[in-house]
């Protein structure tokens, strides 16, 4: 009887308390007029140049052909999506207004897109998204780094043409995606470091090898493809519990180590993934 008795007081108490509690629930964004704002950057005066483009939900398309740092537009329809600049010395960034909106609610007809051309002077770049739909052709570019941060993403990025100068690091971290990656060998990198969710991932080694590189992927389960074109020496080490690996013509297994042979530089990859699929082809 007595514990019948705390919980009645136990939930009269607490619809009291409701009782004197107001909820405000946002209100749901309304799209306004499309906007089409111009986006044109010239290079700091800087030896050393970064480029930061911090975007959060929508669509975003990079290309060559910028005659500075950047040219191009952003549109939009929402007042929180208007592009900011920031700028410190030789650090550029870009930045989506309200960046709080790293994947779309379920506002009904948002627009949010940036379409920019990158000028061809060496620079570090750096990319940070939310859920977007991304389409990067970086051929032609003189990238001296290149680092990108996404969450639950659709991208499509190349090397159509060779980095024209060396790369020291191409880091890619990703949520639950979908990525198709070419060109790579272009890119003219001594260490690409992929990261990745549950997700669908091609990474092809088309292109000119210039040098030795190295690669390691960590992914979870997902659907991974690794492509190196035939007479690309290549060196790849499984170190994961994959349930499934296809290794196409051209390689020969030893244990957890894969090779194909070639002549000159070497790709060499260390795989590490919870589960999934991995095939090897070229």
């Amino acid at each position: 009887m007595l514990r019948k008795l705390i919980i009645f007081i136990a939930v009269l108490a607490l619809a009291t308390m409701a009782c004197g509690f107001n909820i405000d629930l946002p209100q749901r964004a309304q799209p306004g007029p499309e906007v089409v704002e111009d986006i044109s950057l010239p290079y700091p005066k800087a030896d050393d140049v970064s480029l930061k483009l911090s975007f959060g939900a929508g669509k975003m398309k990079l290309s060559p052909g910028g005659s500075q740092l950047v040219d191009g537009t952003a549109t939009y329809n929402y007042e929180e999506f208007k592009p900011q600049v920031v700028t410190d010395g030789g650090n550029v960034q870009v930045k989506m207004g309200d960046e709080k909106f790293t994947v779309f609610p379920s506002f009904d007809n948002l627009k949010n897109e940036w379409d920019l051309k990158l000028g061809d002077q060496p620079m570090n770049l750096s990319i940070e998204s939310g859920a977007y739909d991304g389409t990067f052709e970086f051929g032609g570019l003189a990238l001296t780094s290149l680092t990108i941060k996404d969450g639950a993403a659709d991208v499509k990025l190349a090397f159509s043409e060779p980095n024209q100068t060396e790369m020291s690091v191409f880091k890619y971290s990703t949520g639950a995606s979908d990525v198709r990656m070419e060109g790579l060998a272009n890119a003219n990198f001594s260490i690409f470091d992929f990261s990745s969710g549950a997700g669908d991932y091609t990474l092809n080694f088309s292109g000119e090898l210039q040098r030795d590189a190295s690669i390691k992927i960590v992914s979870g389960f997902s659907n991974l493809i690794i492509i190196v074109p035939e007479g690309v020496e290549a060196v790849v080490t499984v170190q994961s519990g994959i349930s499934n690996i296809n290794a196409g013509p051209g390689w020969s297994q030893s244990g957890d180590v894969y090779k194909q042979k070639g002549e000159g530089s070497t790709l060499t990859f260390v795989v590490e993934m919870g589960a999934g699929n991995l095939t090897l082809s070229k």
